[in-house]
Protein backbone atom coordinates (compact mmCIF):
# COMPACT_ATOMS: atom_id res chain seq x y z
CA UNK A 1 0.00 0.00 0.00
CA UNK A 2 2.94 2.00 0.74
CA UNK A 3 4.10 2.06 -2.64
CA UNK A 4 0.91 2.55 -4.08
CA UNK A 5 0.64 5.46 -2.57
CA UNK A 6 4.63 6.29 -3.56
CA UNK A 7 3.83 6.03 -6.89
CA UNK A 8 0.61 8.03 -7.15
CA UNK A 9 3.03 10.69 -5.65
CA UNK A 10 0.39 10.83 -2.87
CA UNK A 11 1.67 13.70 -0.23
CA UNK A 12 3.46 12.13 3.28
CA UNK A 13 1.15 13.49 5.40
CA UNK A 14 -1.91 11.70 3.47
CA UNK A 15 0.34 8.27 3.32
CA UNK A 16 0.99 8.67 7.03
CA UNK A 17 -2.61 8.95 7.77
CA UNK A 18 -4.15 6.28 5.37
CA UNK A 19 -1.30 3.94 7.29
CA UNK A 20 -2.64 5.19 10.63
CA UNK A 21 -5.99 4.14 9.78
CA UNK A 22 -5.81 1.11 8.20
CA UNK A 23 -3.46 0.09 10.83
CA UNK A 24 -6.27 0.61 13.53
CA UNK A 25 -8.79 -0.58 11.38
CA UNK A 26 -6.71 -3.86 11.00
CA UNK A 27 -5.95 -3.99 15.43
CA UNK A 28 -9.77 -3.52 15.65
CA UNK A 29 -10.55 -6.52 14.21
CA UNK A 30 -6.90 -8.50 14.85
CA UNK A 31 -7.26 -9.68 11.19
CA UNK A 32 -4.94 -8.55 8.22
CA UNK A 33 -7.52 -6.07 6.08
CA UNK A 34 -7.16 -8.36 3.31
CA UNK A 35 -9.51 -11.10 4.71
CA UNK A 36 -11.71 -7.99 5.86
CA UNK A 37 -15.12 -7.11 4.07
CA UNK A 38 -17.30 -4.57 3.46
CA UNK A 39 -19.31 -5.68 6.16
CA UNK A 40 -16.28 -4.96 8.26
CA UNK A 41 -15.53 -1.24 7.30
CA UNK A 42 -19.38 -0.45 8.10
CA UNK A 43 -19.19 -1.71 11.14
CA UNK A 44 -15.97 -0.47 12.07
CA UNK A 45 -16.93 2.89 10.30
CA UNK A 46 -20.30 2.77 13.25
CA UNK A 47 -17.63 2.21 15.51
CA UNK A 48 -15.67 5.65 14.79
CA UNK A 49 -19.01 7.29 15.24
CA UNK A 50 -20.75 6.24 17.61
CA UNK A 51 -18.51 4.89 20.00
CA UNK A 52 -15.19 6.97 19.76
CA UNK A 53 -17.64 10.42 18.38
CA UNK A 54 -14.82 11.11 15.37
CA UNK A 55 -16.16 14.31 13.33
CA UNK A 56 -17.23 13.14 9.75
CA UNK A 57 -14.15 14.59 8.34
CA UNK A 58 -12.26 11.93 10.11
CA UNK A 59 -14.58 9.27 9.39
CA UNK A 60 -14.26 10.05 5.80
CA UNK A 61 -10.76 10.35 5.95
CA UNK A 62 -10.45 6.49 6.86
CA UNK A 63 -12.82 6.00 4.13
CA UNK A 64 -10.60 7.10 1.99
CA UNK A 65 -7.90 5.20 3.06
CA UNK A 66 -9.66 1.70 3.21
CA UNK A 67 -11.53 2.03 -0.56
CA UNK A 68 -7.45 2.67 -1.67
CA UNK A 69 -6.66 -0.49 0.09
CA UNK A 70 -9.16 -2.59 -1.31
CA UNK A 71 -9.28 -1.24 -4.94
CA UNK A 72 -5.52 -0.29 -5.61
CA UNK A 73 -3.65 -2.14 -3.55
CA UNK A 74 -5.76 -5.31 -2.99
CA UNK A 75 -7.83 -5.26 -6.44
CA UNK A 76 -11.07 -6.54 -5.03
CA UNK A 77 -13.94 -6.32 -7.43
CA UNK A 78 -15.90 -3.55 -5.48
CA UNK A 79 -16.68 -0.04 -6.44
CA UNK A 80 -16.48 3.58 -4.84
CA UNK A 81 -20.24 3.80 -4.42
CA UNK A 82 -20.19 0.43 -1.60
CA UNK A 83 -17.86 3.00 0.21
CA UNK A 84 -20.70 5.38 1.96
CA UNK A 85 -19.07 8.54 3.42
CA UNK A 86 -20.58 10.87 6.09
CA UNK A 87 -22.48 13.58 5.50
CA UNK A 88 -20.96 16.57 5.90
CA UNK A 89 -21.84 19.76 7.75
CA UNK A 90 -21.06 22.75 5.95
CA UNK A 91 -19.78 25.29 8.47
CA UNK A 92 -18.37 28.63 7.64
CA UNK A 93 -14.80 28.73 8.56
CA UNK A 94 -13.80 30.78 11.63
CA UNK A 95 -11.85 34.38 10.61
CA UNK A 96 -10.16 36.76 12.86
CA UNK A 97 -10.41 40.32 13.06
CA UNK A 98 -7.07 42.34 11.85
CA UNK A 99 -7.19 43.27 15.79
CA UNK A 100 -7.29 39.81 16.62
CA UNK A 101 -4.64 38.35 14.53
CA UNK A 102 -2.19 41.39 16.54
CA UNK A 103 -2.91 40.41 19.58
CA UNK A 104 -2.92 36.85 19.07
CA UNK A 105 0.67 36.98 17.27
CA UNK A 106 1.81 38.77 20.66
CA UNK A 107 1.06 35.93 22.48
CA UNK A 108 3.08 33.65 20.27
CA UNK A 109 6.69 32.43 21.57
CA UNK A 110 10.04 31.16 20.19
CA UNK A 111 11.30 33.01 17.32
CA UNK A 112 10.66 30.08 15.07
CA UNK A 113 7.20 29.36 15.89
CA UNK A 114 5.95 33.22 15.50
CA UNK A 115 7.69 33.11 12.28
CA UNK A 116 6.42 30.33 10.88
CA UNK A 117 2.60 31.15 11.98
CA UNK A 118 3.23 34.76 10.60
CA UNK A 119 4.03 32.66 7.23
CA UNK A 120 0.96 31.39 7.27
CA UNK A 121 -1.38 34.36 7.74
CA UNK A 122 0.87 36.89 5.30
CA UNK A 123 0.75 34.25 2.43
CA UNK A 124 -1.80 31.89 3.52
CA UNK A 125 -0.21 28.82 3.87
CA UNK A 126 -1.60 25.66 5.12
CA UNK A 127 0.72 24.79 8.27
CA UNK A 128 2.18 21.37 6.19
CA UNK A 129 3.15 23.77 3.58
CA UNK A 130 5.04 26.38 5.63
CA UNK A 131 6.74 23.86 7.77
CA UNK A 132 8.27 22.79 4.54
CA UNK A 133 9.44 25.42 2.52
CA UNK A 134 13.02 25.79 1.71
CA UNK A 135 15.37 28.71 2.23
CA UNK A 136 15.19 28.73 -1.74
CA UNK A 137 11.75 29.14 -1.84
CA UNK A 138 12.14 32.57 -0.32
CA UNK A 139 12.21 34.45 -3.55
CA UNK A 140 12.78 37.97 -2.87
CA UNK A 141 13.60 39.59 -6.46
CA UNK A 142 10.14 38.60 -7.45
CA UNK A 143 8.37 38.57 -3.99
CA UNK A 144 6.77 35.53 -4.34
CA UNK A 145 6.54 31.88 -2.07
CA UNK A 146 7.19 29.14 -4.03
CA UNK A 147 5.14 26.31 -2.48
CA UNK A 148 5.93 22.94 -3.62
CA UNK A 149 3.92 20.01 -3.16
CA UNK A 150 0.85 21.43 -1.82
CA UNK A 151 -2.67 20.19 -1.49
CA UNK A 152 -3.07 17.37 -4.07
CA UNK A 153 0.59 17.59 -5.09
CA UNK A 154 0.42 20.51 -6.93
CA UNK A 155 2.92 23.74 -6.85
CA UNK A 156 1.87 26.95 -6.76
CA UNK A 157 3.27 30.69 -6.01
CA UNK A 158 1.83 32.65 -2.86
CA UNK A 159 2.55 36.58 -2.33
CA UNK A 160 5.66 37.09 -0.10
CA UNK A 161 4.67 40.75 1.06
CA UNK A 162 7.72 43.36 2.21
CA UNK A 163 6.48 42.71 5.71
CA UNK A 164 6.56 38.96 5.74
CA UNK A 165 10.21 39.32 4.23
CA UNK A 166 11.94 41.17 6.57
CA UNK A 167 10.50 39.28 8.93
CA UNK A 168 11.99 36.29 7.93
CA UNK A 169 15.12 37.89 7.16
CA UNK A 170 15.49 38.88 10.69
CA UNK A 171 14.52 35.27 12.13
CA UNK A 172 17.41 34.29 9.60
CA UNK A 173 19.89 36.03 11.58
CA UNK A 174 18.49 35.41 14.45
CA UNK A 175 18.55 31.49 14.31
CA UNK A 176 20.80 31.13 11.20
CA UNK A 177 18.90 28.20 9.64
CA UNK A 178 21.27 25.88 8.03
CA UNK A 179 20.74 22.99 5.35
CA UNK A 180 17.94 23.18 2.87
CA UNK A 181 14.47 24.01 4.94
CA UNK A 182 13.79 27.58 6.15
CA UNK A 183 12.23 25.83 9.56
CA UNK A 184 14.60 22.56 10.45
CA UNK A 185 14.35 20.73 13.52
CA UNK A 186 16.42 19.90 16.40
CA UNK A 187 16.17 16.62 14.01
CA UNK A 188 19.01 16.85 11.58
CA UNK A 189 18.15 16.90 7.83
CA UNK A 190 14.45 17.60 8.87
CA UNK A 191 12.16 20.48 8.82
CA UNK A 192 10.24 21.30 11.76
CA UNK A 193 6.60 19.33 12.28
CA UNK A 194 3.08 20.80 11.87
CA UNK A 195 1.97 19.03 15.15
CA UNK A 196 4.97 21.24 17.81
CA UNK A 197 4.00 24.73 15.64
CA UNK A 198 0.08 23.78 16.23
CA UNK A 199 1.20 23.02 19.94
CA UNK A 200 2.53 26.59 20.08
CA UNK A 201 -0.64 28.15 18.38
CA UNK A 202 -2.64 26.73 21.08
CA UNK A 203 -0.52 28.45 24.06
CA UNK A 204 -0.49 31.02 22.65
CA UNK A 205 -4.29 31.21 21.85
CA UNK A 206 -5.07 29.78 25.11
CA UNK A 207 -2.31 32.95 26.70
CA UNK A 208 -4.46 35.67 24.21
CA UNK A 209 -7.90 35.01 26.24
CA UNK A 210 -9.85 35.01 22.67
CA UNK A 211 -12.75 33.44 22.56
CA UNK A 212 -12.40 32.41 18.71
CA UNK A 213 -10.66 29.05 18.92
CA UNK A 214 -7.44 30.15 16.85
CA UNK A 215 -5.51 27.42 14.66
CA UNK A 216 -2.82 27.68 11.78
CA UNK A 217 -5.67 27.42 9.07
CA UNK A 218 -8.19 29.80 10.99
CA UNK A 219 -4.80 32.06 9.86
CA UNK A 220 -5.34 31.09 6.83
CA UNK A 221 -8.76 31.36 6.74
CA UNK A 222 -8.59 35.18 7.96
CA UNK A 223 -5.70 36.03 4.73
CA UNK A 224 -8.47 35.06 2.45
CA UNK A 225 -11.29 37.30 4.54
CA UNK A 226 -9.58 39.96 5.07
CA UNK A 227 -7.95 40.00 0.97
CA UNK A 228 -11.24 40.01 0.17
CA UNK A 229 -11.76 42.75 2.10
CA UNK A 230 -9.57 44.91 0.37
CA UNK A 231 -11.59 44.55 -2.83
CA UNK A 232 -9.03 41.43 -4.27
CA UNK A 233 -11.21 39.00 -6.43
CA UNK A 234 -11.67 35.48 -5.41
CA UNK A 235 -9.73 34.40 -8.85
CA UNK A 236 -6.66 35.46 -7.55
CA UNK A 237 -7.78 34.92 -4.02
CA UNK A 238 -8.49 31.22 -5.49
CA UNK A 239 -5.16 30.89 -7.01
CA UNK A 240 -3.10 32.30 -3.89
CA UNK A 241 -4.84 29.33 -1.85
CA UNK A 242 -4.31 26.75 -4.39
CA UNK A 243 -7.96 25.85 -4.20
CA UNK A 244 -8.75 23.54 -7.38
CA UNK A 245 -12.61 24.74 -6.76
CA UNK A 246 -14.11 28.28 -6.88
CA UNK A 247 -16.40 27.77 -4.45
CA UNK A 248 -14.22 26.72 -2.07
CA UNK A 249 -12.71 29.64 -2.33
CA UNK A 250 -16.63 31.70 -2.33
CA UNK A 251 -17.18 30.40 1.56
CA UNK A 252 -15.14 33.53 2.29
CA UNK A 253 -18.00 36.18 0.71
CA UNK A 254 -20.41 34.69 3.59
CA UNK A 255 -18.00 35.42 6.70
CA UNK A 256 -17.09 38.80 5.28
CA UNK A 257 -18.80 41.79 7.12
CA UNK A 258 -17.39 44.14 4.54
CA UNK A 259 -19.30 42.34 1.65
CA UNK A 260 -21.97 41.60 3.56
CA UNK A 261 -22.60 45.32 4.87
CA UNK A 262 -22.26 46.56 1.37
CA UNK A 263 -24.72 44.66 -0.29
CA UNK A 264 -28.30 46.33 -0.11
CA UNK A 265 -31.62 44.71 1.19
CA UNK A 266 -34.23 44.42 -0.81
CA UNK A 267 -36.36 46.09 1.71
CA UNK A 268 -34.62 49.00 2.29
CA UNK A 269 -34.82 49.33 -1.78
CA UNK A 270 -38.85 48.82 -1.66
CA UNK A 271 -39.18 51.44 1.16
CA UNK A 272 -37.17 54.05 -0.64
CA UNK A 273 -39.75 53.59 -3.39
CA UNK A 274 -42.85 54.88 -2.40
CA UNK A 275 -40.58 58.40 -1.23
CA UNK A 276 -39.23 58.50 -4.78
CA UNK A 277 -43.15 58.49 -5.61
CA UNK A 278 -44.50 60.70 -3.62
CA UNK A 279 -41.73 63.42 -4.40
CA UNK A 280 -42.51 62.95 -8.02
CA UNK A 281 -46.10 63.63 -7.53
CA UNK A 282 -44.95 66.68 -5.72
Amino acid sequence: MIDDMRLRNFAATTQRSYIHYVADFALYFKRSPEVLDLEAVRQYQLYLSQERKLSPQSINTFISAVQFLFLVTLEMPWQREDFPRARLDHKLPVVLAPEEVERFFSHVTGVKNRAVLITCYASGLRISEAVALHIGDVDSQRMLLRVEHGKGGKDRYTMLSSGLLEILRAYCRILHPKGPWLFPSWREQQHLTAGAVQTACHDAWRNSGLRKRVSPHVLRHSFATHLLENGVDTRVIQALLGHSRIDTTARYIAVSPATVNATASPLDRLLQAPAKGKRAQA
